[in-house]
């Protein structure tokens, strides 16, 4: 699946990860609230037995298995009652369908057999032990993930459907999407806290988990090549701004491509479930076109133009003058401390945290500009919309689209140099400082109540 110049970490990487601790602890803690059994004996990779056949598993078996490494992977040798099946999925499926909004949406863009075309590739899904229990594992200890892989499935095969693939091909895009987030069962618990921001060095770890789940799926030696190849892919960017590997255009293929937008999609509704989700992420894809697709943007901006089922966002003119003004002012702090710096350091290929943050800056300005959405446009519309509550409503989602832009461009530079909060040089200084001053800004104007 990894070919010679893309393989993300050498031939090392073409093997499956081993059952971490975090993954163990899911696993027994699973056990302790469904019967869990072992089908057959657990040994070590040096042969000692640690549980027979036929045991019940429950969380006091966690000290002993994290101790040792284990023969093969746990998923093979344990058994649980109701364990996650394709007639479980498309149960849950056809719920979404009718009772999730992003869903609902997908459903009334189709045809009067919608809800059927969409769940006929489930039904023709091929699940083997390892991946349903580990499906199990996270519809247990991680319900939202759970939810949201069902999500991504039905996003998925609308836009595969949309975009002319056959249902048999859907099947594939089925498996892809369903599992493109197995890899996050191995990380430590608190990267599933919503409310924990990751950052620094510890964003290596999650952004690790798009090879961690393509590395599980194509251990089954089950799927086509394609299937975790896309799960690979599915936070790429088209521009190169995404990860694991920063591949732009047509280097995503083209199930990778519609993994990456169903993403996205799945993720606005996710966290915007009752402000609007549908304009703003209609917004997200206009203003960011060289992030996605645009056939396959073209495929999902029509479902969200359904207003019956978007939310109203009420806003005041002050609060859209403290949003532009926070914009203002970071754009232009970072000019400031640009000036400070060697033109050296900040020349593109220079490989320096402010040469990136400059170019990634420059980007954005322009794709504002573009969208009519820059803080100086902003600035001049205020003007002629006092009293006009859909239009703020209008800058307001724009602005706080903008300001999720810079937290981005803040988080990937922390990924890609971890160690900024040392301030090992000026350049480095100038960047953890701006960032800082920008998160400090954030929180004194309470923007995301505003916005």
């Amino acid at each position: 699946m990894f070919a010679s110049d893309s393989s993300p970490d050498g031939d090392a990487a073409l093997q499956p990860p081993e059952d971490n601790s975090h993954y163990l602890r899911a696993v027994t803690d699973m056990a302790d609230h469904c019967h869990v059994t072992t089908q057959e004996a657990l040994y070590t990779d040096r042969g000692i037995k640690l549980v027979d056949k036929d045991v019940r598993v429950d969380s006091a078996l966690y000290d002993r298995l994290v101790r040792y490494k284990l023969r093969g992977h746990i998923d093979d040798h344990l058994a649980v009652q109701d364990m996650v099946s394709v007639s479980s999925l498309v149960q849950e499926a056809a719920a979404q369908c009718e009772q999730d909004t992003l869903a609902y949406l997908l459903v009334h863009t189709l045809d009067a057999m919608a809800v059927e075309r969409l769940l006929a590739p489930v039904r023709s899904l091929v699940l083997p032990h390892a991946l349903a229990f580990k499906l199990t594992v996270m519809r247990e200890q991680h319900r939202d993930l759970y939810i949201h892989s069902v999500r991504m499935m039905l996003v998925s095969v609308y836009l595969g459907l949309k975009s002319g693939m056959s249902e048999r091909e859907c099947v594939h895009l089925v498996a892809a999407a369903l599992l493109h987030d197995i890899g996050t069962l191995h990380l430590d618990p608190i990267w599933h806290d919503s409310g924990t921001r990751v950052t620094g060095a510890g964003r290596k770890e999650l952004m690790a988990h798009p090879i961690t789940a393509a590395l599980i799926v194509q251990a089954q030696n089950l799927y086509p090549r394609s299937v975790p190849q896309a799960i690979l892919e599915h936070h790429e960017c088209m521009d190169g701004s995404g990860y694991p590997r920063g591949l732009q255009g047509e280097q995503i293929s083209p199930m990778g491509q519609i993994l990456l937008v169903a993403e996205v999609a799945s993720a606005f509704f996710e966290k915007y479930a009752n402000e609007a989700a549908a304009q703003r992420l209609s917004l997200t894809l206009r203003m960011s076109h060289r992030k996605f697709p645009a056939a396959l943007v073209a495929c999902l901006l029509p479902a969200l133009n359904i207003r019956a089922v978007q939310a109203s966002l009420q806003v005041t003119s002050a609060q859209v003058h403290a949003l532009v003004e926070l914009l203002s002012q970071t754009f232009a702090d970072w000019q400031a401390r640009c000036g400070t710096l060697a033109p050296a350091l900040l020349a593109a290929g220079s490989g320096q945290a402010c040469a990136f943050v400059t170019q990634r800056l420059a980007t954005l300005q322009k794709t504002l500009f573009e969208a009519g959405s820059h803080p100086q446009q902003q600035a001049e519309a205020l003007a002629y919309l006092e009293g006009d509550e859909q239009g703020l409503a209008e800058l307001a989602l724009l602005g706080r689209e903008a300001l999720w832009q810079l937290q981005s461009i803040i988080d990937a530079t922390h990924s890609r140099w971890p160690q900024l909060h040392e301030g090992r040089g000026p350049g480095d200084q100038a960047v953890a400082q701006w960032g800082g001053a920008f998160t400090q800004r954030m929180a004194q104007a309470e923007l995301t109540q505003a916005a």
